[in-house]
């Protein structure tokens, strides 16, 4: 298992070499260039010529793309030119909004879409089924800003001073302090802002909280990011209830099932130890790329309820040409894509001892 991670791992690196050099050689294609679309009417000849010279877009592009990989293999992603920050320390504010959001939308359509396929294949064709299916369908079907708007009106407007009322926007309250859990540990407060993972973690507010044992901040970082969750999750959920169905379904139909109930084992185990755990190959793909997808960035839905992630910043960047935040921000999303892969591999092996990998 060490050998194939680490060969999995070994493969990763022309992959991001090459996603790396796509992703630099497009940018330039698109029409327009950084110091017209940041200055816009007063950019002039003079101006754009010191723009290019400063950050080297005066230089051919095969010049440019050997100094930007040197500068990446020794863990400098640039300098954005939209916001003149290293890129780094933008991934370290930015991703950890994206990636809760990502897994508590994934949690919430995992936990229902599963169980809901599961009936539904299990009750074929009764009434449960079809409900079932009309609402995944419904809920394939509904735009996420249309949702979002929806649940906003209704969560902060329709049920306001309610207990049920749920923030529309931000990730904490108002004047909320927040202690980033490397302070609360006794690490030097200057010196673990200077590094971008230890910012990164301490900015997946949830996780802060555990490790800082704070409940209050991991229960208003959670009610902020529940609307979003459900407006993004949704779609990922009805894919996940119609997977699971036909799955469950084809499984239910095999031999061994048949064997199973045949020995009189007790339908419960029958369905779940036999059916359900051999149909979740393709449900676990599923939701590792949906993983993936939402890592991606979900721009509508930060835009409704007025969160900075990834989406928002790749949007931001595409429109200002800046290039090197839009390379950094890819190469992260292509390195978190090549990890769920390998996660779901794994759980490969382990969900079926046919493929498990010596």
């Amino acid at each position: 298992m060490t050998t194939f991670i680490l060969r999995r791992l070994l493969l990763t690196i022309p992959v991001l070499f090459g996603i790396l050099a796509l992703t630099f050689f497009l940018t330039r294609l698109i029409p327009g260039e950084p110091c017209t679309a940041i200055y816009g009417e007063r950019a002039t000849p003079e101006l754009c010529a010191a723009f290019s010279a400063r950050y080297g877009l005066d230089l051919p592009l095969g010049q440019q793309f050997l100094a930007y990989l040197g500068r990446v293999l020794q863990g400098d992603l640039g300098d954005s030119i939209r916001f003149s920050r290293p890129v780094t320390d933008l991934m370290a504010e930015r991703l950890p909004v994206t990636v809760e959001l990502a897994f508590l939308a994934l949690l919430f359509a995992s936990i229902i879409g599963i169980p809901a396929g599961i009936v539904s294949a299990y009750k074929r064709n009764s009434p449960v089924d079809v409900v079932t299916m009309i609402v995944a369908n419904i809920g394939v079907s509904m735009p996420v800003f249309w949702l979002g708007l929806m649940l906003a009106y209704a969560f902060s407007v329709g049920l306001r001073d309610t207990p049920f009322a749920l923030p529309p926007s931000g990730r904490l309250d108002p004047g909320t302090e927040v202690v980033p859990f490397f302070v609360q540990w006794g690490l030097a407060p200057d010196e673990a802002a200077a590094s971008p993972l230890l910012v990164f973690i301490s900015r997946l507010y949830i996780l802060n909280g555990i490790l800082t044992v704070n409940l209050e901040l991991i229960a208003n970082a959670a009610r902020h990011l529940i609307l979003p969750a459900i407006a993004v999750g949704t779609i990922s959920m009805s894919i996940i209830a119609r997977m699971t169905r036909s799955s469950v379904l084809e499984t239910l139909n095999q031999d061994y099932v048949r064997t199973a109930r045949a020995k009189g084992l007790r339908e419960f185990i029958v369905v779940m130890r036999h059916a359900v755990r051999n149909a979740l190959l393709p449900v676990v793909t599923i939701i590792g790329l949906n993983f993936g997808l939402l890592i991606s960035g979900a721009v509508l839905t930060e835009t409704v309820f007025g969160l900075t992630g990834v989406g928002k910043t790749l949007f931001d960047g595409i429109t200002s040409r800046d290039y090197p935040l839009v390379q950094g921000f890819t190469v992260a999303i292509a390195f978190a894509f090549v990890l769920i892969n390998l996660v779901v591999d794994l759980l490969y092996g382990y969900l079926d001892p046919r493929i498990r990998l010596s």
